[in-house]
């Protein structure tokens, strides 16, 4: 017989691997569409730089408190239900056994191996048993609130400093353009390589990424050129 291996899936990377593309992939495009918008409208460099850094700034503290927020959400919900399954399995046994029963019957397996599923697992750790095939509460998918903001905000910034390096490095009249055609090769490779850390394809990711960057910072850019315009 062969000697029992621990394999490493890719979902065990779902839960910083989430916040770390979105946190990268707003700093990118946020920072790039504010730049782009203001380098249209504006008459001095200076401006342009204070925006973006006050723009990576603010994003990346909005980033953070915005997934602590929303994860800690997720997990006082998680341990509200854990809470509940702890009870439930304290006073109604029986009850807890009969229900882990039919959620194996519901996957395939007949009522009697079921039965010898439910209780060799409910002996083992009816608790851990209980989260993971009633809950669907494993590890990999816990909430981390913590784990998500920092991985958001560094990524953030991250993302953030590379149209601002870019339009620091530029003459005013070229930084619509350079910071656009710069941003786009960044949000590929960004998008190439969270699909490759992801275990997935790199060809519609990179696609999908770098066509609504596009859109987003046109779209800011025609707007901040005719209000330059117009004022």
């Amino acid at each position: 017989m062969h000697p029992l291996h621990r394999e490493a899936h890719l979902i065990e990377r779902i839960g910083w691997l989430r916040a770390a593309v979105l946190g990268a992939n707003d700093g990118i495009i946020s920072t790039s569409s504010l730049l782009v918008g203001v380098a249209a409208a504006s008459t001095s460099i200076n401006e342009v730089i204070v925006a973006g850094v006050a723009g990576l700034v603010a994003g990346a503290t909005a980033m953070a408190a915005g997934e602590y927020v929303s994860v800690s959400s997720q997990a006082d919900t998680e341990t509200a239900d854990l809470t509940k399954e702890r009870r439930e399995l304290a006073e109604q046994p029986d009850a807890e056994l009969r229900e882990l029963t039919n959620i194996y019957v519901q996957r395939g397996l007949d009522l009697s191996l079921a039965r010898q599923v439910a209780e060799a697992l409910t002996a083992r750790d009816a608790f851990a048993t209980h989260a993971r095939d009633e809950l669907g509460l494993s590890a990999h998918v816990v909430a981390r609130p913590i784990q998500a903001a920092l991985t958001s905000a560094v990524t953030f910034a991250f993302g953030a400093a590379i149209p601002l390096i870019i339009a620091v490095a530029s003459p005013l009249a070229r930084i619509p353009w350079l910071v656009f055609a710069g941003s786009l090769v960044a949000l590929a490779i960004l998008g190439a390589a969270g699909a490759r850390t992801g275990g997935a394809g790199i060809l519609k990711p990179m696609l999908r990424v770098t066509f609504w960057g596009a859109i987003a910072m046109g779209t800011t850019a025609a707007i901040g050129r005719l209000v330059g315009h117009v004022l």
